[in-house]
C-alpha cells in the first residue's frame, strides 16, 4: 500500500502543485448559464473535472456545495471522485469535519476508507475539540493509504481569536496543531501524509512550517494569494499545494480555457 504522501509526492512532480476545487457555487452556475439544481449541479461539476482532472495532481470539491441539494447532490459528489481519480487526480474533499469518539470514526469511514462511495485520498479536518479528537482519522487514514489537512492557520478573518491564542506552555492553538503534525510526520519519506491548512493571504507567520508533511495554502488567485505569497510563506514546508477554485471555474464552459489555465499556473508555480 503506497502512503497518501508518497502518491501525493509523485503526483506533483508529474503534474505540478497546483490544486482546483470544484466549488459549484450557485453564482457560478448562474454565469455559466445553468440553473441552481441538480442536472445545473451535473452538468458544472463533471465539465470541470474533464477540463481540470486529466492535468492537476490534486482536485478539492467542497462537499457543502453538493449535500446543499440533498442526496442527489452527494451522488453527483461521488461521480466527481470515482470520475477525477479515473483521470489521475488525487481527490481531496473539502468536508472540515471534526468530532469525538464514534462519531469522527463514522466520518473517517465514510471518506477514507476505499469500500465508500465517497472514498477519498484525503479529507480537511478540524482540530479544534482537542487533536487527539481526530484519532479516528489518522489510524483510518494510516490503514487505507489516506491522508488529512488540518485546519491550523486558515485566512478568515475570525480565525486568529483560536488560532493565534497561546497554551499553557506559551506556544500558539497553530502551532501546538503542527508539532503534531510533525509527530505524526517523524520519519516518513518522501512526504507525510498528514498536512495543514494555512492560508495564501494570512499575510504572515512565525510558526515552523517545516513539518515533513504537505500544506494546503486555499486563496490563491481571485482571492488575492500571490506567486510572491508563495514563495514568502511556505519556503520551510516540505510541499505546498495552492489552491484556487474561481481563479479557474470562471472561465467555463470552455473547458479549453481551464485547462490552460490549469496548465499554466502549474508553470509558474514550478519556475
Amino acid at each position: 500500500m503506497t502512503t497518501f504522501g508518497a502518491r501525493l509526492h509523485a503526483a506533483i512532480a508529474e503534474r505540478g502543485p497546483f490544486c482546483v476545487g470544484i466549488d459549484p457555487h450557485a453564482a457560478l452556475l448562474q454565469e455559466w448559464g445553468l440553473d441552481d439544481d441538480v442536472a445545473g449541479l451535473e452538468r458544472f461539476a463533471l465539465t470541470v473535472v474533464d477540463a481540470v482532472a486529466p492535468h492537476v495532481s490534486v482536485v478539492k470539491p467542497q462537499s457543502a456545495f453538493y449535500e446543499r441539494f440533498g442526496s442527489r447532490g452527494v451522488a453527483v459528489l461521488e461521480r466527481v471522485v470515482a470520475q477525477s481519480r479515473a483521470a489521475g487526480a488525487l481527490v481531496l474533499l473539502d468536508v472540515k469535519r471534526g468530532d469525538i469518539g464514534s462519531t469522527s470514526q463514522a466520518y473517517a469511514d465514510a471518506y477514507l476508507d476505499p469500500a465508500s462511495p465517497l472514498g477519498c485520498d484525503a479529507v480537511t479536518v478540524s482540530p479544534f475539540l482537542g487533536f487527539g479528537s481526530l484519532d479516528p482519522f489518522v489510524d483510518t487514514a494510516r490503514r487505507h493509504g489516506g491522508g488529512l489537512f488540518v485546519l491550523a492557520l486558515t485566512s478568515n478573518k475570525e480565525g486568529p481569536e483560536v488560532q493565534h491564542a497561546r497554551t499553557d506552555e506559551g506556544d500558539t492553538v497553530a502551532g501546538r496543531v503542527l508539532r503534531h503534525l510533525r509527530h505524526l510526520n517523524a520519519g516518513a519519506e518522501p512526504l507525510g501524509s498528514f498536512g495543514a491548512v494555512v492560508g495564501a493571504t494570512i499575510g504572515s507567520t512565525e510558526e515552523d512550517l517545516g513539518f515533513n508533511g504537505p500544506v494546503l495554502a486555499p486563496g490563491f488567485g481571485a482571492q488575492g494569494g500571490t506567486l510572491d505569497d508563495v514563495r514568502r510563506l511556505f519556503g520551510s514546508a516540505a510541499a505546498v499545494l495552492p489552491s484556487s477554485s474561481r481563479e479557474v471555474l470562471r472561465l467555463g464552459p470552455d473547458t479549453a480555457a481551464m485547462r490552460d489555465a490549469v496548465l499554466r499556473t502549474n508553470e509558474e508555480l514550478r519556475a
